[in-house]
């Protein structure tokens, strides 16, 4: 593989023509004789730097590799040093620079959830089968696991959940999937984001109008910006990612902006161990996540949106692009919408395979074709973001309650939940539970009242523990059952709601691994860009399981506080900044004392 310069390798003809047309929908980009004395080429390069992703990918799916001679095509068209491409490609767990050994390779989810399902059991039975198989965090498939993601040479993405060896073997030589949705509140009354899940085919337009869909964006286009952007903030609407900023806030600093492009980007790369609200959200409601953009884009001021959508979820990136097309056709996207003059579009880019690129900064980075690493703040994205310009990024959880708050008004959205934590909130509930899935309470249920509605502790044994908020979060005992589960119940109680993972344990798991696992993710994805994370979570590991093996030890105890400390403090990102969390609270809750 050329890392350095142009190699002699050369394409094949189906990887010129993958990566053409990966490409050509952006035409030619003219150079003037001005820019050319200026930029000395600098800014056609950047102009078209953005595409390398998408190339990238029509490589991968085309070759099932990044071959060197693809890599050369790509960057002779992208005008892209090779250096730097090689650099972007190794980057991704989704592209390989080896050639494969078959026609697919699968991806096995070996993470928490799975885990719990067998998932190691499932990756022997397939080796022995013969199947190239690959170890995977989290996919994101936690309520119905164990699952596997098989990347197929020349044919389209797949998951298989619930699977087993009689289950891959179907969906391989029938060509199908399993991707039924297991929403155990499907039709309750007390349903806000969820209300049309599992009721509408999330594939016709007509369907979703039939259940009060686009009546908010109508509405939206007889307002002012400003108006919405009200409403927005009236609702006291929290980002419902992790970081919890004031999502009117953002907007405001966005659309105040003057003279300056505005983007909107839609973050729905999410790959916490334990999450998978957005997963449900996109491919069972696709066009409330379309409307919920363009009103955004309008109050905000963009004319285009970006939606990342995470490279290990082909049915939402298929379902979401179809329904792009669907709401162009009629009108509700594009260059005069609903004939109102107003513009907006919506490109989308998969991701390839990396949880640090849910990092805002690294998201940005990951679009303009560049390695996904976080950036420093300050500069933040509301004046500096996609492009260098100002953006506003929402996860797609909190774009999806934006057709509510402007339907029923800011206040009535404030009026559910509590004076700080408004509206309701997804939980994603897996592990000992008798009924895993999504599930959406007002803000102010209790752990045990969530519990309890996905029928309890199931299995062997009893509670041991509940890991609340992801591997970024934090373990609590059966003694917070009584929590409440706000932004404001879980800050005083030293958690974190995080992207609303609720995973629970009996006595008879082993935490020990568990621990170790979470600790191996952060390890893993962490992008290498600074010390105190590239390091910090390697040490991390290796102190955990001298913890573990010296069953608790208090200086190294001792030492585990400050390493955390260090990271916490001087990490780049949000990623270093939490990796000790869950461990943490493991050791401080003694789960690993009695599991050696």
């Amino acid at each position: 593989m050329p890392d350095i310069k142009f190699g002699t390798s050369l394409p094949t003809d189906s990887e010129k023509k993958a990566v053409d047309e990966a490409t050509e929908s952006y035409g030619p980009v003219t150079l003037e004789i001005t820019e050319r004395l200026v930029y000395a080429g600098h800014k056609r390069t950047q102009e078209r730097r953005h595409l390398l992703l998408p190339a990238l990918h029509s490589l991968q799916n085309t070759s099932g590799w990044i071959s060197p001679g693809g890599l050369d095509y790509v960057c002779r068209v992208l005008e892209i040093p090779p250096a730097e491409a090689y650099s972007v490609a190794t980057f991704y767990h989704l592209f390989s620079s080896q050639p494969p050994s078959g026609n697919q390779i699968l991806h096995v989810c070996d993470d928490i959830a799975c885990g719990l399902k067998g998932a190691e059991g499932l990756i022997d039975d397939l080796k022995k089968e013969g199947y190239e198989t690959k170890p995977s965090p989290c996919l994101g498939q936690c309520e119905r696991g164990p699952a596997v993601f098989i990347q197929q040479i020349a044919s389209h993405d797949s998951v298989v959940v619930d699977a087993d060896l009689e289950q891959i073997n179907k969906s391989l030589n029938e060509n199908s999937e399993n991707d039924s949705i297991k929403l155990p509140q499907a039709g309750s009354d007390q349903l806000r984001l969820l209300a049309r899940v599992g009721i509408i085919d999330p594939n016709s337009l007509d369907d979703y109008k039939s259940h009060g869909g686009y009546k908010a964006l109508t509405k939206a286009l007889e307002m002012e910006a400003d108006q919405i952007i009200e409403e927005v903030s009236k609702s006291g609407l929290r980002g419902r990612g992790g970081a919890a900023f004031p999502t009117g806030v953002k907007w405001k600093a966005v659309a105040d902006e003057k003279g300056k492009t505005h983007h909107l980007v839609c973050n729905a790369d999410e790959s916490e161990p334990g999450t998978f609200k957005d997963r449900v959200l996109m491919e069972n409601d696709p066009f409330a996540l379309i409307e919920s953009m363009t009103i955004a884009g309008i109050a905000i001021g963009a004319e285009k949106g970006w939606f990342y959508v995470r490279g290990e979820y082909p049915v939402a990136r298929q379902r979401l692009s179809e329904a792009i097309v669907k709401a162009k056709k009629f009108g509700l996207l594009g260059d005069d919408i609903l004939g109102s003059g107003k513009k907006f579009e919506i490109e989308i880019r998969s991701g390839a395979g990396a949880y640090i690129c849910g990092e805002e900064t690294a998201l940005f980075n990951s679009i303009e074709g560049f390695r996904g690493e976080p950036r420093n703040k300050p500069p933040f994205p509301t004046t500096n973001g996609l492009f260098n310009e100002p953006t506003v990024v929402n996860n797609v959880e909190t774009l999806a309650n934006i057709p509510r708050i402007i339907l029923d008004g800011g206040e009535a959205f404030a009026a559910e939940g509590t004076d700080q934590s408004s509206g309701t909130r997804l939980f994603c509930l897996s592990g000992r539970v008798a009924l895993p899935g999504l599930y959406e309470f007002e803000f102010g249920a209790t752990l045990g009242e969530i519990l309890d509605a996905a029928g309890g502790f199931s299995g062997s044994g009893s509670l041991k523990t509940v890991l609340l908020g992801g591997a970024a979060g934090s373990f609590v005992t059966p003694e917070s059952i009584d929590l409440p589960l706000t932004f404001e119940g879980t800050r005083d109680a030293g958690v974190s709601l995080g992207s609303g993972v609720i995973m629970a344990f009996s006595d008879r798991d082993e935490l020990t691994k568990t621990v170790l696992r979470i600790a191996e993710f952060f390890r893993d994805e962490s992008c290498g860009q600074c010390v105190p994370c590239r390091v910090g979570t390697v040490r991390q590991e290796e102190l955990l399981i001298r913890i573990a093996d010296k069953n608790s030890v208090e200086t190294d105890i001792s030492l585990f506080d400050d390493l955390a400390a260090v990271m916490s403090d001087a990490s780049i990102c949000g990623l270093g900044h939490t990796a000790a969390s869950a461990v943490r609270s493991a050791l401080n809750l003694r789960l690993l004392e009695t599991q050696k």
